[in-house]
């Protein structure tokens, strides 16, 4: 008995890891319905990544209902949606379809009633169960700070109806007030409660893109230089830093992009106006470079970035010419930077948006396998 002891004693102060296993490293992307075919051919040629995928599947309508975007209910097993059904549980990936939605009116409309808030929790539960999906990812986006106690409620529902089925999160990112504010408010409101989605959710992916310029410490430390960010891995240190602080990082997972954007760039007195012109994939920005004769550079986010002069010619004498063109986007290295972060900060893993055939080729170099 004593024997047995000591060996216990022996196991949990030297041999820490036979005590309490390290959490593993966990990789999510998700998968865009519009374009579901080839971001299925690119996630399921590398499974070996991915501990989760989360296909874009349910749009929430303004009364409530649900419209099936990916196809899970349709029949044929040649479908998108079956394909990738199967392969993923052949390699033991989860799926976890995500419900979208962001038209925050009507957001606050269904959640404050309570027959129409249950009632779409009872059809959230119901069709995971019906299609045997491992969970559920909740994607509201643009709720009122309003919105916030029954946002909140939905959350402890759909939990509570969940039993054994994972609840997915994904939320918006939210900039420390120091970084965001010239002069903090002396109330700030959000939309997110940050305590109830650490207890109703079991992953929390914080959405850390789509920076532009939000973070004005960062803006004035680019000192007049171009800055336009998808996601600057300083930028995301301060945002997962201060969810943390209130969520529990064993489920905080940091989400990272795969894209960019192209904008005008117009010189101001000081800095620049940033017109948007449209989102573009790393192929996209190479091919253009490679035609205009530029070496894109590692810019001060740690992304890749180029400008250039349209030779778009004016139709007449008083057209004005189209201003100077900034093109940024998230290449692998830039997404490393990210998946280093998370290791880092001791988070529970990272989630790609998007996975759809347009991302850096070399990102499945970089991306950690499954243990």
């Amino acid at each position: 008995m004593r024997r047995s002891l000591l060996l216990g004693l022996f196991i949990t102060l030297v041999l820490p890891g036979f005590a309490h296993a390290a959490q593993p490293f966990e990789v999510a992307g998700w998968i865009p319905y519009w374009r579901a075919g080839a971001g299925t051919d690119d996630a399921t040629a590398h499974l070996e990544h991915f501990t989760s995928l989360m296909p874009f599947a349910y749009i929430v309508q303004n009364d409530g209902s649900l419209h099936d975007a990916f196809g899970f209910d349709s029949p044929s097993s040649t479908s998108t949606a079956a394909i990738l059904l199967a392969s993923a549980r052949a390699a033991r990936v989860k799926i976890v379809p995500t419900v979208m939605w962001s038209n925050g009116a009507a957001i606050d409309t269904v959640l404050r009633s309570t027959t129409r808030r249950i009632a779409l929790e009872d059809r959230i539960a119901a069709l995971v169960k019906e299609n045997g999906f491992d969970g559920i990812d909740i994607d509201f986006e643009g709720k009122m700070a309003q919105t916030r106690p029954y946002f909140s409620l939905f959350l402890k529902g759909l939990y509570m109806r969940m039993g054994k089925k994972l609840v997915y999160c994904s939320i918006e990112s939210r900039t420390p007030p120091t970084s965001a504010f010239a002069v903090i408010p002396d109330t700030i409101s959000y939309a997110n409660d940050y305590s109830a989605i650490n207890k109703y959710c079991d992953r929390v992916q914080i959405m850390t893109y789509d920076q532009g310029s939000i973070d004005l410490k960062l803006n004035a430390a680019a000192d007049s230089k171009p800055y336009v960010p998808v996601a600057d891995v300083k930028w995301g240190e301060k945002v997962i830093k201060l969810a943390a602080q209130t969520i529990s990082k064993k489920k905080i997972m940091i989400g990272i992009p795969t894209y960019g954007y192209e904008y005008d760039l117009i010189p101001l007195s000081q800095g620049y106006r940033y017109n948007l012109e449209w989102t573009v994939n790393p192929g996209y920005a190479k091919t253009l470079a490679q035609q205009l004769g530029l070496t894109p550079r590692r810019n001060l986010a740690g992304e890749m970035s180029f400008v250039y002069i349209p030779t778009t010619t004016p139709q007449t004498a008083s057209a004005i010419p189209d201003p100077l063109h900034i093109v940024w986007w998230s290449d692998a290295s830039a997404i490393n930077e990210k998946i280093q972060l998370a290791k880092k900060l001791g988070i529970r893993g990272v989630a790609l948006f998007k996975i759809d055939g347009g991302e850096d080729p070399a990102v499945w170099d970089i991306l950690p396998k499954k243990k």
